[in-house]
């Protein structure tokens, strides 16, 4: 595992598109990376919980700050 960080930026964007960015990036991640995405479409907050469980990576925190929320995402091994 890794304790580095990427963020992914995904303000502005709408279902599907933060999910859909983030799957990409943890693409590139190595197994136990960590992804911080931040995003403010409504959907996500049901959409990113269930993208992790579904692709079986862990998601690590579920924050608000700023008007967004902030979710840590630990790639699957």
């Amino acid at each position: 595992m890794t304790d580095e960080t990427e963020t992914l930026d995904a303000l502005g964007l709408l279902c599907p598109l933060p999910v859909l960015k983030a799957r990409k990036r943890l693409k590139s991640l190595p197994a136990g990376g960590l992804l911080r995405l931040l995003a403010d479409d409504p959907a996500a907050i049901i959409d990113v919980p269930h993208f992790c469980s579904e692709a079986g990576h862990t998601l690590v925190s579920q924050n608000s700050a700023d008007g967004h929320q902030i979710y840590l995402i630990r790639k699957s091994e």
